[in-house]
Parts: structure tokens; sequence; C-alpha cells
């Protein structure tokens, strides 16, 4: 019985490690129902792009106040973290700080000195975050797509991560009691804990003080599991995905929009009228197959990095807040783009998950989730790919159901229908002769 501890902690470490891949092949599996695109070039700049950008924060602090916050709870959750070593080896083996003899006295110290004042750090920075959110009604995290789940999920998140920061505490200030009794080693330093909770715990029964200082243990690392199966529903994906969505992100100038190679043979064939439409075919091409659709309609339509960035989205609003035509008071939201998209290729996921392969549910990421209002309100200015913190580009998605819009259904708004006869008939987006074009320039 002696073991049962460590046989526990054994079995919470294959669950929790074993639910977390489930979700994330079934996470991978989704992204990879997307087309496929070449973002392999450049290898040296991507990394730069992802040390820069997902690694070293380096987008955020352009909303100082939420950017350094942000940088704090980061920081602090990979130092605080460190402590998984420790935690895991001790849970296996049923070991008491075993890295105190690891790293000597010293350096322990400083070690559990530093944990504790970052947890604080990150301890506030959550209770800041939530007063944002909940009593000053930042407005970009308050808006209408937010109501319901993705504000209760932030909520959540901040919650899962105070307790975490108060178990922590807890445990260290039990602990620190223990060591002063003589009951435990004396082992680290506790700088903030030993004043936060040991007044509160200083009457209590050594008994007790293990009992709490053990509860903690536990509450901490069954929290850490929780919380890292939890992404899988959470906007904190982001926390996993930030770094290859960045490494995959478009690192071309912003604006460039892609031709479509189908669309530039044909027009070469049309100008070309000794060119023989049949050569440029492969010799096993399929007769039968059907052409590939002009824009997207569904989220099969969509590349798979444009899907890897619906489940990066953070939903910190940076895009929507910069966004002229939301500012002015159009349906258009960037971050409920990739809200709506991620949230089609959820409802694609289990039904795959049902029947074993996609069937038909009749609905589409247009109309069903994205509005034909929504994607003409656009400006196409780019704002929301500069602001996003973790270079999304919801334009991009935007322009490619656009595209099957035109293209397929022809449905453009009248305004640019208009525009585009001037252009086929006139050489110019306005409704006169081309013979008239250059009056202007005799004009005095």
């Amino acid at each position: 019985m002696q073991y049962i501890d460590n046989i526990l902690f054994l079995i919470l470490i294959i669950v929790g490690f074993g639910l977390f891949i489930k979700s994330t092949r079934e996470l991978i599996r989704n992204v990879n129902l997307g087309k496929d695109i070449d973002r392999s070039d450049r290898k040296s700049e991507r990394w730069s792009v992802m040390a820069r950008v997902a690694l070293g924060q380096g987008k955020m602090v352009k909303r100082p106040v939420a950017g350094i916050l942000h940088i704090l709870v980061y920081a602090g959750f990979i130092i605080v973290n460190l402590e998984l070593v420790e935690i895991f080896i001790d849970g296996l083996f049923g070991t008491h700080r075993v890295l105190a003899g690891v790293l000597g006295s010293g350096l322990y110290n400083v070690f559990t000195a530093v944990l504790e004042v970052m947890a604080f750090l990150v301890a506030v920075s959550i209770v800041i975050f939530f007063i944002r959110r909940n009593i000053v009604h930042v407005y970009r995290l308050n808006m209408k797509e937010l109501f319901g789940w993705p504000k209760n999920d932030a909520n959540w998140i901040l919650v899962i991560e105070f307790c975490l920061m108060m178990a922590f505490f807890k445990m260290n200030a039990a602990d620190w009691l223990l060591q002063q009794r003589g009951v435990l080693p004396e082992h680290g330093s506790f700088p903030i804990s030993s004043h936060l909770l040991v007044p509160v715990l200083n009457n209590f029964s050594d008994s007790f003080l293990m009992f709490t200082e053990k509860g903690a243990w536990w509450f901490h690392i069954i929290g850490v599991f929780f919380f890292m199966n939890y992404l899988y529903y959470s906007k904190h994906l982001h926390i996993l995905f930030a770094f290859p969505n960045t490494w995959f992100s478009n690192l071309n100038k912003k604006g460039k929009f892609n031709n479509l190679e189908s669309v530039t043979k044909e027009i070469k064939l049309m100008m070309d009228p000794n060119a023989d439409p049949y050569a440029a075919a492969p010799a096993d091409a399929d007769p039968n197959a059907v052409p590939d659709k002009f824009g997207a309609n569904d989220i099969f339509d969509l590349n798979k990095v444009q899907l890897l960035s619906a489940y990066s989205c953070t939903e910190c609003g940076r895009c929507t807040a910069v966004c002229p035509a939301n500012i002015t008071g159009k349906k258009l939201s960037p971050r409920r783009i990739m809200m709506a998209t991620r949230d089609r290729l959820e409802e694609v996921g289990k039904n795959i998950n049902k029947n074993g392969k996609f069937v038909d549910d009749g609905k589409k990421l247009l109309d069903d989730y994205i509005t034909k209002e929504e994607l003409w309100a656009c400006t196409t200015c780019n704002a929301c790919v500069e602001a996003c913190p973790v270079l999304i580009d919801p334009l991009s998605i935007i322009f490619e159901m656009r595209r099957f819009l035109v293209m397929e259904q022809s449905a453009a708004p009248q305004e640019l229908n208009l525009m585009m006869t001037n252009i086929e008939n006139n050489a110019a987006p306005w409704q006169y002769n081309q013979a008239d074009r250059l009056n202007w320039a005799h004009e005095n």
C-alpha cells in the first residue's frame, strides 16, 4: 500500500497524456482536411519569424497594457511549469523535492524563489485580465461574437490559472511550515507563500499541514492535466498552435493575392490562337474529372494553413478593433470570420468522428456560418492581418469566399458587376467610351 500514490500518479500520467494525444490527433486530422499549400520556402526567415513573434511575443506590446500582462503570464507559466520536472519525479518515485539534492541548497533556493515570484506575477496579471473583461468591460473583449461560450471560456481559463497558482502557494506554504517545525528537511526559499498563506495555516496541526501540502500537490498536478486537455475545447489552443502558425505564415507582401493557375492557363490559351488546349494536360489525366472549384464555400476548399489559423485564433479582437468596416458599424468582424471557420471545422470533425467519414450535412461555411454581407463589407485593407499577434490572415479566407461568389455563382454585388462590365467593354472601371479616355488631358 505504500506505493499506492505512485501507482495513482502513473495512472494519471497515462490517462492525461493519452487523452491529450487523442485530441491532438483529431486536431491534426481536421487541419489536414484543407488543401495542400507549400510553405516550405525561406526556412531561415520562417524560424526567425516564429522566434520573434511566437516565442518572443514580438507583436503583443503594440497594445502595451494587455501585451505586458500577457508576457508576464506567458513567461511565468513557462518558468513555473519547470517545477513539473520535480513533480513528475517525486510523484513516480515517492521522493520529496528531489531537485534540492541535484541543484544544491543555494541554487535550489534561487530556483524556488524565482518560481514563487513568477507565480505571483502570473496571479496578479490574471486578476487584472479578469477585471478588464468583466468589470472595466474593454470593448473588444465584450463584442457580440463573444457572448456565450467564448466569454465563459475566457473566464474559465482565468479561473483555472488562478486556482493553479493558489494551489502552488498553498503547497509551498504548508511545506515551509513543516520545514520550520522540523517535520520535513529544509529545502527551498518561499518569499511569497511564506508571507501570503503562512499566517492562515500557522495555527493548524502538523498532520493537517501534511494533508494540506499533499492535497495542494495533487490539486496542482491534476489541474495541469485538466488544463492541458481542456485546451482542445478552448481558444487557448493558440498556446500550442501559435508556433506552427507563425512558421507557416505568409511571408509575401501584404495585399499580394495568389493567381489561379487554371485561370492563367486559360487566358494564355485565349491569347494564343495556335495553342493546343490539350497539350498541357497530363497524359494520365482523367477526362471525367471534376474541375477544381474556384474559391471556397466550405472548409474543404480552404488550405491547411487557413484551417490551422482558425485553431490558432486567440479571440483577442485586435483584428476587429482596427477593422474600418467594423468601426463604421458594418457587420464584418475579422475575429468572427476565424471563429466561424473553427466552428464549422469542429462540426465537420464531429461528423467524421460519428460516421467514420464526412457525411454531407447540408451545411456550408458560406451562408450557414459566414454571410455574404460580412464578406462584401471587407475593404481588403489588411489592417486585421497587420494587427494579429500570431500572424493570422482572415483576409485570405474572405478573399477565397468572394472568389467563389464571383467565379462560381456570379453573385457579386451590383456595384462590382457594373465595374467589371465597364472594364470588359471600356477597359476602365468607368462608364465611358474608350475613345474618350484621354479627354481629361486636353481639359484646361
